[in-house]
């Protein structure tokens, strides 16, 4: 990962199947305050792991 991103929380949640939806948006939304949002499941595929980067 790029030097300058910087990880500002993580959580994890139950995973939903419009979870993605809800990244996304705020992906779009708050990429010019210099955040980006991530999801990744966790390995049992009924957990997402949610973190925000200040980039």
């Amino acid at each position: 990962m790029n030097e300058n991103v910087q990880v500002l929380s993580t959580v994890r949640v139950k995973n939903s199947e419009d979870l993605y939806k809800i990244v996304d948006s705020l992906n779009r939304t708050l990429k010019e305050q210099n955040l980006m949002f991530g999801l990744a499941l966790d390995d049992d595929d009924e957990t997402a792991i949610f973190t925000i980067y200040r980039t």
